[in-house]
């Protein structure tokens, strides 16, 4: 998803840090960005509904189709719909990609995959949409590898985010990961109350 607005503009009026460059630029300034930023006080109910829900789609770069089609997909899983909504996102190969620490940002993460450098069980997919399942074993594939974002990934360049997460076993030298199982919610380094976005689309 091209979006010409600026991650750090973005990142300040969600409130929350979508970039490793946000991050400093958000400490100095938490606050909407533009004149009147730091005095925006008044929220209904739905603004704070709309805002969570582009908040979690920020954090994946998705369309708000895309969000739309998780959200009926999730609504269909037994359980809580909001945490089966974010695991729903957490298997989108892009995403898997950042946490796996092969890339730095999900907009690193969805071109390495937009440009046919990933594979999954040895078969090329170029859809940062791909839905990634259990046992499944997603590499960098051959061609790609001494590619200069690779290597950096290949060395733990990436990888700042503290620990992998625990659905996911990663072997870093060889550029590949694999799913474990699904993840469980509170593994999930997203940060959202979920049950607002339920309430945005059940409205």
């Amino acid at each position: 998803m091209n979006q010409s607005r600026p991650k750090v503009k973005k990142s300040r009026a969600l409130g929350i840090a979508l970039t490793p460059k946000a991050v400093k630029y958000f400490e100095a300034r938490p606050y909407p960005p533009g004149e009147h930023g730091r005095g925006r006080k008044q929220s209904s109910d739905y603004k704070v509904r709309l805002l969570e829900k582009q908040r979690l789609r920020a954090q994946y770069d998705i369309s708000e189709r895309q969000m739309a089609r998780a959200y009926d997909r999730a609504r269909k899983v037994e359980g809580k719909t909001g945490e089966a909504l974010i695991i729903e996102l957490e298997r989108r190969l892009d995403a898997l990609v950042l946490r796996s620490g092969i890339a730095r940002t999900i907009y690193q993460a969805r071109q390495m995959v937009v440009h046919g450098h990933i594979s999954v069980n040895d078969r090329k997919v170029d859809k940062p949409s791909f839905r990634v399942r259990p046992g499944d074993v997603v590499m960098v594939r051959e061609r790609s590898r001494e590619k200069h974002p690779f290597q950096v990934a290949r060395e733990g360049g990436y990888d700042t985010e503290g620990e992998t997460p625990r659905y996911l076993e990663v072997n870093l030298p060889a550029l590949a990961f694999r799913l474990d199982r699904d993840p469980n919610r509170k593994e999930i380094p997203v940060i959202c109350d979920e049950q607002l976005v339920v309430e945005y689309y059940a409205r």
